[in-house]
């Protein structure tokens, strides 16, 4: 079946007595309160066109008009052409324009209108699909799509009744407890199926780890708000960052008139602020949108007497707020958000002799400067960056400036202290967790590049703060997420300028709130764990997810901003972008549907695997295949930990961020397990492949004999984690290939699937659900079908994969976290053990790296293990809510429908603990 005129033509001839008794109620509303209007079944033409947009608000009023008058002229054409002109015959030339009809509309006009700008035909065999061919959803349908479809847990009959009573448009829709397709679309649209989880829009992740283990939202040079170099400098720069969540801002000062310091980029035509106002406005706004630390970094170029009146002044104007407990040399970590929380951090040069003196100065101004008299020199940019290699030995061009730093403005830098970056080596051994170093956008990099593992273990401990490139001189942004797949907690933005890259960022920094933290992913927070930051391959440790898109429909699409296309008709297309770890990155393109931004239905399905969840984006970007000058129409970016399944609306922006008046995508979104070890690889991953074609992800061996000795240990019990969870899930597989469902299909759709072709005689059912136990049994109720009796061995071999989960698991469980125990004891003795082996060189390395790597796979296995557990009984839990809706249960066992309450075991504490010994 096609979407589009079919579907509007189904419905047309269909009789909803719910649709035509509203819409005779609306018709009626817009009558003349005189009376005089509405007695020849007539409404004004404009009444006419409000109603329709009060329904469908995206509609253009002259599109609607334009449809109305067109059946007036239709209508007028018939009336004239019936009309004899005295003769006997009919007079076709001129016909007659009934008096003061001309600008009304009559009942069945507003009807067709309605039809045609308020009825989604996607929505419609959504809708028809669900209630069994009928004009509406009772609340047994509604429970089903919410449980089956939209991921909603302890669905009830109360839970449809308060949906339907809160859009359903009709009084007898709303006490009959049935959703019509005005009703259905309604919810739909509603924020409630938003593709953004509403979860998210609090702080919803643990606060009270270490602040390097966060990523921070920062932003580069606040004070500007147009270019680099002479763009315009305003205190609404900062005003609007922390207003956005931006939890690190940048403040540059310089000596100013009259004793008073103030905010610029030096040596630029930026003109100043003072600094009085930006540290008063910084203290306004610090924590309207986050309680969570602000950093404020200063760059210091003042002269001893500004230096004090600085001082001064942060004192003065923050007071309490900021921070100046000097941290305990004992401190592994700096302290959590949590415990940082209505408290502004100092980032700057500090020195501890207790008096005035010298300090090396951290000048990313002056590099600008000599750029620009390089560009000047050079004539192009293209020659600069020809002319202009960074030397590893000195990222910044410059040599260290000295400066006289005061004492007391030392003494406000506490847990931010700058310090130069040397080499990962040297950082690991001398530097110190409040130390923070700022890498130059085009050396961090080339560390990321040259060195992904040393960064991503660098910053475990450390801060890092990455800030652009000086030929940046547009205020362009990078890529943030260059530099979160290697752990940089602190990457600088433009804020002022709007695109992808600010798209990812603002996007990112919505997961948690918009409190400005982010917690980075497990695996890049452990001290002993592998991952590297340019991986292009699944991660160790981590399962995949396969992420499923389907591309349904667009509302409202306007035509580009900067676009010179014809009219208002645009041609759109959608594309579907995963960002991410190097492994993750890709796009797909949906066709193009030719002049329609009203509703074109594009209804195209994607998947794509996600490596790392937990770093991944998926931006929605819809462009104009027939422009001339921009094709730009509307965007969405969303972390994938944010999406919510189901069919969801997406709220598209405008390149600036703000949401465009009614222009939405229509999706369908499901994230399933990756069954399976992995592929083998050529290198990197060490993947065995065992005889019967599973994958075993392999340990690696040190050299080193008595470790390895205890990792040799784990390898049998790898492989039984590994059939435990894949017999399982492959037995999950089959069922719900019998079932008939599509590959995104959870437990509880192949149940409902199923309720509807085991009717037998008589309809009474041949399969039932004993639901005593926590395992339910599937029962034959007489002679089967060869068919359903596949059904049943199959049910009954996932049953029993599912039971050796649950009963198996917890011994395997304790075995690989007492492997891990007893490896971790060697950690600290690595390098001894290595020499004492006679290990050198690279050799050591590669151990250091392996035993990462196998403590890595043994934590990894020990989480899939434990979501092995919870994935079972979340199916079990399907399956019983199933039974119940689709009516296969055994009543006589005296089974209720108990929804608001959890399955018997889930609210025990589970079996399997997720944390396993510190590593």
């Amino acid at each position: 079946m096609q979407y589009k005129k079919h579907a509007l033509d189904m419905l047309a001839s269909s009789q909803d007595s719910l649709r035509l008794g509203w819409l005779e109620q609306l018709f009626s509303s817009a009558a003349d309160p005189n009376g005089q209007e509405g007695v020849d079944g007539g409404i004004r033409l404009q009444s006419a066109v409000k109603l329709i947009q009060s329904v469908n608000p995206g509609v253009s009023s002259g599109k609607v008009e334009q449809r109305f008058k067109e059946l007036q002229r239709l209508r007028e054409r018939m009336c004239g052409s019936t009309l004899d002109n005295g003769s006997g015959v009919q007079d076709l030339s001129e016909p007659k324009k009934p008096t003061g009809r001309s600008e009304r509309v009559t009942k069945q006009e507003f009807n067709k209108v309605f039809h045609d700008f308020c009825t989604r035909p996607e929505i419609y065999f959504l809708l028809v699909q669900f209630s069994s061919n009928k004009e509406f959803l009772d609340t047994q349908d509604l429970m089903r799509f919410l449980e089956a479809e939209q991921g909603m847990a302890q669905v009830s009959e109360e839970t449809s009744l308060k949906l339907i009573r809160s859009h359903e448009p009709t009084e007898e829709g709303r006490q009959r407890g049935y959703l019509s397709l005005d009703g259905f679309t309604s919810y739909l649209t509603s924020p409630e199926c938003h593709l953004f989880d509403s979860e998210h829009d609090a702080v919803c992740q643990d606060m009270s780890q270490p602040l390097s283990h966060y990523y921070i939202n920062s932003s580069h040079n606040t004070y500007l708000i147009e270019d680099q170099f002479k763009g315009p400098s305003d205190i609404s720069g900062y005003i609007r960052a922390l207003k956005m969540g931006c939890r690190c801002v940048e403040v540059d000062v310089w000596d100013g008139p009259d004793e008073e310091p103030v905010v610029c980029t030096g040596r630029t035509l930026s003109p100043p602020l003072s600094l009085r106002c930006v540290l008063e406005a910084i203290g306004k706004f610090a924590f309207v949108a986050s309680d969570y630390p602000l950093i404020i970094c200063i760059e210091n170029h003042s002269s001893l007497l500004q230096q004090r009146v600085m001082w001064q002044h942060l004192t003065k104007i923050l007071g309490d707020m900021l921070y100046t407990d000097p941290p305990d040399e004992g401190d592994l970590y700096l302290p959590s958000p949590h415990a940082l929380r209505h408290r502004i951090l100092i980032k700057g040069k500090k020195f501890s002799n207790g008096e005035d003196g010298e300090v090396s100065e951290e000048d990313e101004g002056a590099e600008m400067c000599q750029k620009m008299k390089a560009a000047n020199n050079a004539g192009s940019e293209k020659d600069i960056l020809q002319k202009g290699n960074v030397s590893p030995s000195n990222p910044s061009h410059l040599a260290p400036k000295q400066f006289q730093l005061l004492k007391e403005l030392s003494g406000l830098v506490t847990l931010c202290r700058s310090v130069r970056f040397t080499d990962f080596k040297t950082s690991s051994k001398s530097q110190r967790p409040w130390e923070l170093c700022s890498f130059h956008e085009t050396l961090a990099l080339r560390l990321a590049g040259d060195s992904p593992r040393d960064f991503v273990n660098h910053n475990k401990r450390f801060l890092s703060r990455v800030y652009p490139k000086p030929m940046r001189i547009d205020s362009s942004n990078m890529n943030p997420q260059d530099l979160w797949k290697c752990g940089c907690q602190i990457v600088s933005m433009n804020f002022q300028t709007a695109g992808l890259m600010m798209d990812l960022n603002t996007a990112w920094f919505r997961q948690n709130g918009g409190c400005g933290y982010v917690l980075r992913p497990d695996i890049m927070r452990q001290e002993v764990s592998y991952f590297s930051a340019d991986t292009r391959d699944t991660v160790p440790g981590v399962s995949p997810q396969l992420l499923h898109v389907k591309v349904i429909s667009g509302q409202n699409l306007p035509k580009p901003r900067g676009s010179g296309a014809k009219g208002d008709v645009v041609d759109p297309y959608v594309y579907v972008e995963i960002h991410g770890i190097p492994a993750d990155c890709t796009e797909r393109r949906t066709r193009t549907v030719t002049q329609n931004g009203d509703n074109p239905i594009f209804d195209e399905s994607f998947e794509f695997q996600i490596n790392l969840p937990e770093l991944a984006m998926v931006r929605f970007v819809v462009l104009d295949d027939d422009f001339i000058g921009d094709e730009f129409i509307g965007q969405y970016t969303i972390p994938v930990e944010c999406l919510q399944s189901g069919y969801r609306h997406v709220p598209l922006q405008c390149l600036t961020g703000e949401e465009l008046p009614h222009a939405k995508l229509f999706v369908h979104v499901a994230l399933t397990n990756r069954r399976g070890g992995g592929k083998p690889h050529k290198r990197g991953l060490s993947v065995r492949k065992a005889r019967k074609g599973r994958d075993y992800t392999a340990l690696r061996d040190l050299g080193i004999r008595a470790v390895d000795e205890v990792f040799k240990m784990a390898a049998p019990l790898l492989r039984e984690a590994t059939d435990l969870r894949e017999n399982m899930q492959n037995s999950v597989e089959v069922f719900r290939e019998l079932c008939g469902v599509s590959a995104v299909a959870n437990l509880m759709q192949c149940v409902l699937a199923l309720s509807s072709a085991v009717s037998g005689p008589e309809g009474m059912p041949l399969l039932l659900f004993d639901l005593r136990d926590d395992y339910p049994t599937l029962e034959p109720q007489g002679p089967l079908p060869d068919v359903l009796r596949r059904v049943v061995s199959t049910y009954e071999l996932m049953v029993q994969a599912s039971r050796a989960v649950m009963e198996l698991s917890d011994g395997i469980y304790d075995k690989i976290l007492h492997i891990q125990t007893t490896a971790m004891e060697f950690h600290e003795k690595l390098q001894n053990l290595a020499a004492k082996e006679g290990l050198k060189g690279r050799k050591v390395t590669r151990a250091l790296e392996s035993f990462s790597w196998n403590i890595t796979i043994l934590k990894g296995q020990t989480d899939l293990l434990t979501h092995a557990k919870a994935e079972v009984q979340d199916n079990m839990k399907q399956v019983h809510d199933a039974a119940l809706t689709g009516n296969l249960t055994k009543e006589s066992l005296g089974v209720r429908r108990v929804r608001s309450q959890t399955r018997r075991g889930q609210d025990e504490k589970p079996i399997l603990s997720a944390s396993g010994p510190s590593a």
